[in-house]
């Protein structure tokens, strides 16, 4: 088991599970307040012990969020090393992220209404 926020243990395959249906949104909330290299995704995730997550992990998913459209990326040059890919949010990446902003709190509700004692 490993801690969530509060420092609460947290079932692995549910923080698992429940990691792998937000994770993308929570990439796309990320970037909406601008780009952000791989390693700022990953460290900025890591931040919450529930949300962190792997390069094996992060790489994948930025891959088919640009594929699908929802990201664009651009390389620029880092002071400290090789270039980095940027990832910002496209028009529909904004949509999308939106559509999930709305429905969230609703399914939300939803879920405690089935585990709250």
């Amino acid at each position: 088991m490993e801690p969530d926020i509060a420092g609460k243990p947290v079932a692995s395959k549910a923080a698992s599970q429940l990691r792998k249906g937000v994770l993308e949104y929570c990439v796309l909330a990320i970037l909406r307040d601008g780009p952000r290299y791989g390693v700022e995704l990953l460290e900025t995730l890591g931040a919450v012990n529930v949300m962190v997550t792997s390069q094996g992990t992060i790489y994948p998913l930025l891959s088919r969020l640009r594929r699908d459209g929802l990201v664009e990326t651009r390389w620029q040059e880092s002071p400290s090393g090789p270039p980095r890919r940027y990832y910002e949010l496209t028009p529909s990446g904004h949509a999308a992220l939106k559509e999930f902003t709305a429905i969230w709190p609703h399914f939300r509700d939803a879920v405690d209404h089935f585990i709250t004692d």
